[in-house]
């Protein structure tokens, strides 16, 4: 009788424990895919975007056929520099961009999701607004490949004066870093070396000048 007592016992202990364990890995399963869900970018608000910006191209005779989007209101290590292909209303490719450190050590991630920005001379910020990416020419960093990026608004009117360009940087990966950031330079949006060579090609075809518009919804 005592035998079957604490069988029982350790029977229920086990049941008890099994239950226990689901419901912490179930919550912090929970948590980890809620906190990631929520800086992916939403396909809705970016359609929204994409429309905008094709009607901007339209207006300003820039490349019809795709643009870039980059979303700063995501965590810099989940992707947010996107590629969106105006003829098939999707996202055709998706990779990490860096942003300016500010008053932050460079090349760290402290800003990874609380960048600032600014237009000002000095700053080390990146600039929101849209860009009319035309020249090509040699950069020191990354596959020493740059696109010159002509501010088109008052919030990004110093690009070119700041010396604000679109290039690669070793120190960028081609995979998702989550929760740690992506590190962060003097305000210049940097993809990783295999993103521009994919990129580069791409931009390089275009027989109009492309838009790029950073914005922080």
């Amino acid at each position: 009788m005592r035998k079957i007592f604490y069988v029982g016992i350790i029977f229920l202990y086990a049941i008890f424990s099994c239950q226990k364990e689901q419901q912490q890995n179930n919550s912090g399963s929970s948590l980890t895919s809620n906190n990631a869900v929520a800086d992916k970018p939403d396909l809705k608000e970016m359609r929204q975007k994409a429309r905008e910006a094709l009607q901007f191209c339209k207006n300003k005779k820039l490349n019809t056929d795709f643009c870039i989007l980059i979303d700063m209101s995501i965590h810099s290590g989940l992707k947010r520099f996107f590629i969106w292909d105006f003829k098939k209303d999707s996202v055709s490719a998706a990779y990490l961009v860096g942003h300016g450190c500010g008053n932050n050590r460079w090349s760290s991630d402290e800003s990874k999701d609380k960048p600032q920005f600014s237009n000002e001379d000095g700053s080390h910020l990146s600039s929101l607004g849209k860009y009319k990416l035309e020249g090509r020419g040699y950069s020191n960093w990354g596959i020493n490949v740059k696109y010159l990026m002509h501010g088109l608004e008052n919030t990004n009117s110093n690009a070119l004066k700041r010396i604000i360009v679109f290039h690669s940087w070793e120190l960028m990966s081609d995979e998702e870093t989550f929760p740690t950031g992506s590190p962060e330079g003097w305000g210049c949006p940097t993809v990783s070396n295999n993103a521009m060579k994919k990129i580069d090609p791409i931009l390089r075809q275009s027989k109009k000048p492309v838009l790029m518009w950073i914005y922080n919804k």
